[in-house]
């Protein structure tokens, strides 16, 4: 009988980031062969030297498992491809790797936002550059660091073929990283980006000082708006209360791990936005226009999401924002 692990003997993860190389490890963990692939070849030399990526996820060593490529190739011949790469970089990297990869290897996206410009969802992108490729999305609450250190971790798997999605978790799953399987990939989707822009929110309140109850208000009227847009889009009200919508926006909106979190706190401590990042990609920041563009054209009303765009376009300074949020008319909770 064929185990889990000889479904996808050989998996290869496309993104050397500290996500990237925090699911190297946990694929190899569950007992695959794993390469992890980046296009920076200093980068790539530097984690195999180190057989840890100092660089990105310091203080973690690399699985014996695990091999740090920079060869096309050796993600070609994966049985399953992680792509763990920032959503605005998901096409071309897609593109790239769509002619390569062997007939029949799924494809899971671990990123979380939407495409400026197009509006599309991470599956969406998949689906327009790899149309032979049903698209699976991994998303969740997870920091990188827990994951890679084996703390207990639970994520959604999401695909529209639900066999597929069952399949994927199992064979990515071990004692510390619990996948659940869904079949609701939009709705896996949208609690993935909207948090995002919400935990910047949060970190604005939190670097202003306004206290832990605004930003209890904040997670629960930011989780009201999630939840409005995803209905727009057909999300079952069971995937945005689970572990990739509450859950996640749980997680990212009160921890400084987050990228988003600590964005939106050196915001509103009075960084400028130009430093604000301190040289790391917070996603919700690119998601912020994308969410509401798509909630616009479908009338959904997201104040805070709103808020943030304009923090972040320079229509609005912190203060602005704030007044405007406390100066919305009262209304009946919902």
């Amino acid at each position: 009988m064929t185990s889990r692990n000889d479904t996808f003997a050989r998996i290869g993860v496309i993104g050397a980031g500290a996500w990237g190389t925090a699911l190297a490890n946990v694929a190899a963990r569950a007992g695959h062969r794993v390469d992890l692939w980046a296009r920076d070849a200093h980068h790539i030399a530097a984690i195999a030297r180190d057989r840890a990526n100092t660089q990105k996820l310091p203080g973690i060593g690399l699985d014996a498992n695990v091999t740090p490529t920079g060869d096309h190739a050796d993600i070609a011949a994966a049985d399953l491809v992680l792509l763990v790469v920032p959503t605005q970089s998901l096409r071309g990297v897609a593109q790239t790797f769509a002619p390569l990869l062997k007939p029949g290897a799924p494809v899971v996206v671990c990123a979380k936002g939407i495409e400026q410009g197009t509006g599309l969802f991470v599956s969406d992108i998949i689906a327009q550059t790899m149309p032979e490729r049903p698209p699976a999305v991994l998303s969740g609450p997870s920091f990188a660091h827990d994951v890679a250190r084996g703390l207990p971790t639970a994520v959604t798997i999401a695909a529209s073929d639900a066999a597929l999605a069952e399949r994927i978790g199992a064979a990515l799953a071990t004692p510390s990283f619990r996948l659940y399987h869904s079949d609701d990939l939009r709705g896996v989707e949208i609690g993935g980006a909207a948090k995002n822009v919400l935990a910047i929110a949060c970190g604005i309140a939190a670097g202003r000082g306004l206290g832990a109850s605004a930003g209890a208000a904040l997670v629960a009227r930011g989780f009201a708006e999630l939840t409005r847009f995803g209905r727009a889009f057909g999300a079952r009200g069971e995937t945005l209360m689970g572990l990739s919508g509450l859950g996640d926006l749980v997680l990212t909106c009160g921890s400084t791990q987050s990228r988003n979190f600590a964005l939106g706190v050196a915001l509103g401590e009075g960084t400028p936005l130009a430093k604000a990042s301190g040289g790391k990609l917070a996603e919700g920041a690119f998601t912020a226009s994308a969410i509401l563009d798509l909630a616009r054209k479908h009338h959904v009303e997201m104040p805070i999401s709103q808020a943030v765009d304009a923090v972040l376009a320079g229509r609005l300074d912190i203060g602005g924002a704030i007044d405007a949020l406390l100066a919305r008319p009262l209304r009946g909770e919902g």
